[in-house]
């Protein structure tokens, strides 16, 4: 049966990879596994949309919207504003702005899109200006939005709670640390980067006129700020569950981005229901197929076969978290993330278990691993889509993009793997 998995799974990845739109390409997988399986294709239909129904799942809409409210209604370029105030000045300090601020927004919005599509039009150009390579410009973005879905509250975390029936609130947690560290990392290398553009620096303001600056721009900024500091408060203080959270994002966004920031109208909002709406339906067809396909993997167990077929070949440890993670940057390069946790985490997570990496600390590696697949060829819609608002050319963005992974991300997937704490030390600390 593991042979029919494997073709199975392979059939969907080829598909994938040359263009089959997403519905066809789990519809050819089921198709396989039904027919040689036990499981009928009605009985898994009805089976999915019943799973469809999971209170925990309402907060992925909720999250896209409150995120989409916010690259339109000016609450993101107010938090742009903000931190460009304090470290803009410094040498390659436009650059840390972008990852610093894309970790707000991801603090907000749970989306690694969410960053892109509200930063990228103010900073990309202003970053241009100020003397960065377009391209660059665009590859730090583009990449510094991953940090959305590692950022609590993520998107990606709250599936694979769903999926693998642990705390959301210890996922989230679990890739705090390895997104703020990621964070840091982009902002190093930006610093170093920098060095060899030829950038234009704002003359330096004087101590009183930089302290009204600050002032104003802070108190425009605390409604927006207010957002994270409501939504983590409340989810990590126990008054909300991410659900609720996510719905009080949107609730608030509302007035502030009416009258607050002025960038909301009523055409404004009809058109991010729009985008919104096609976003999650888009998101829930991937969850519903694909968790059908991996449904009939863990009834036909398949998850317990892998685990005797890999611990056939090697039992060191480092080693097979080394395969697993050049494993599940693979499939991140074909899939979205969402896809990929839905897929896989049920078949790996009793080969985790067996290696004693806990569920808090797979949560990471999957986190991290998925995440960064969205700015790798072929899939990299991030990137694709930074590519698109940047108005340059993708392979123009690749190499700036592929240096930002190299020493910015890739070490973060090795600490997440070989040092639990990373992704254990937050969780601990709220009881998990």
């Amino acid at each position: 049966m593991i042979e029919i998995a494997i073709l199975a799974f392979a059939i969907l990845v080829i598909l994938l990879t040359i263009g089959v739109p997403l519905p066809y390409c789990f519809g050819a997988g089921l198709i396989v596994m039904t027919v040689v399986g036990e499981a009928s294709m009605r009985g898994m239909m009805l089976w999915g949309f019943s799973q469809l129904t999971n209170p925990v799942l309402l907060a992925i809409p909720l999250f896209v919207f409150a995120g989409t409210i916010m690259s339109i209604s000016g609450i993101a370029a107010s938090l742009l504003n903000f931190v460009n105030i304090f470290i803009g000045r410094i040498r390659g300090g436009l650059g840390v702005v972008a990852a610093v601020s894309c970790a707000i927004i991801g603090a907000i919005s749970g989306s690694g899109l969410t960053g892109i599509a509200a930063i990228g039009p103010l900073l990309i150009p202003e970053m241009e200006r100020k003397g960065y390579p377009r391209p660059y410009a665009t590859a730090l973005v583009a990449n510094s939005s991953i940090l959305g879905l590692l950022i609590p509250p993520s998107v990606t975390m709250i599936v694979y709670g769903w999926v693998t029936d642990t705390s959301i609130l210890a996922c989230f947690l679990a890739t705090l640390g390895p997104g703020l560290l990621i964070m840091m990392n982009f902002s190093i290398v930006n610093l170093v980067m920098s060095r060899k553009f030829p950038l234009i620096l704002d003359e330096p303001m004087p101590m009183g006129k930089f302290m009204k600056e600050a002032s104003n721009r802070t108190a425009g900024a605390i409604p927006a700020l207010l957002m994270p500091v409501i939504i983590l408060g409340g989810i990590y203080g126990g008054i909300m569950t991410p659900t609720e959270a996510a719905a009080v994002a949107v609730i608030y966004s509302l007035p502030v981005g009416i009258m607050i920031y002025k960038g909301l109208t009523f055409k404004t909002l009809l058109e991010s229901g729009k985008e919104s709406a096609t976003a999650v339906g888009a998101i829930l067809i991937m969850i519903l197929f694909s968790l059908m396909l991996s449904q009939i993997y863990v009834m036909e167990d398949i998850p317990q076969m892998l685990v005797d077929q890999i611990f056939s070949i090697t039992t060191d440890k480092v080693l097979l978290l080394i395969l697993v993670n050049l494993f599940l940057f693979a499939i991140g390069m074909i899939v979205n993330d969402i896809t990929a946790i839905i897929l896989t985490a049920p078949l790996l997570l009793p080969l985790m278990a067996a290696l004693e990496v806990s569920p808090i600390q797979f949560a990471a590696i999957m986190g991290v691993n998925t995440a960064m697949g969205g700015v790798t060829p072929p899939y990299a819609s991030i990137l694709y889509l930074g590519a698109r608002i940047g108005k340059v050319k993708f392979t123009e963005v690749v190499k700036p993009a592929m240096l930002l992974i190299l020493f910015g991300y890739i070490p973060v997937v090795i600490l997440v793997s070989v040092w639990p704490d990373l992704s254990e030390f937050f969780p601990r600390v709220f009881g998990y």
